[in-house]
């Protein structure tokens, strides 16, 4: 049985338990959480959330992207969203790659380039600080009244906040 095969079963289960009855898409605590995708990082565990509190927008190093700016826009103008936190993480994969390097890999193995940045990084805080910066110099982001970011220790699953 594949891995996806199993994910069906569960979600078969799941079906059985199921009560969407009055939940919003809207989350109930007005928070939009931006986090790495890195298999490590429980963002409901860690923030102790529940389904309905919060959007949350992962991708390869939590990086503040057009896309995540897109997300955290509608979060905010279409669903009533506040606040937003960023996760990023030590021992993060985005470290361990250079754009140049990656770009010249996917085009040697594909004879295409992507059409997209790859945002690797080298010091974690700091790009922590770029990913507040570039939510704060957005015009498309409304609130920026609580935007912070935080670093998460995969070895002492300590979460600590950058400041700029």
């Amino acid at each position: 049985m594949s891995v996806t095969d199993e994910l069906l079963e569960n979600a078969r289960r799941y079906r059985e338990g199921f009560d969407a009855e009055g939940m919003s898409a809207a989350p109930t605590r007005h928070l939009t959480v931006v986090a790495c995708m890195d298999a490590r990082l429980d963002t409901f565990g860690l923030l102790g959330l529940e389904i309905g509190d919060a959007h949350i927008i992962r991708n390869a190093g939590g990086v503040v992207t057009p896309d995540v700016i897109r997300s955290v826009s509608i979060s905010q103008r279409m669903l009533g969203t506040r606040e937003v936190v960023l996760i990023h993480h030590t021992g993060c994969g985005m470290q361990g790659i250079t754009d140049d390097g990656f770009r010249e890999q996917l085009h040697a193995d594909t004879g295409l380039k992507p059409d997209w940045a790859v945002e690797s990084f080298t010091d974690v805080d700091e790009d922590v600080r770029q990913s507040i910066a570039r939510i704060m110099a957005n015009p498309f982001v409304q609130h920026k009244d609580s935007v912070r970011g935080f670093v998460f220790d995969v070895k002492s699953g300590e979460l600590r906040e950058v400041t700029l």
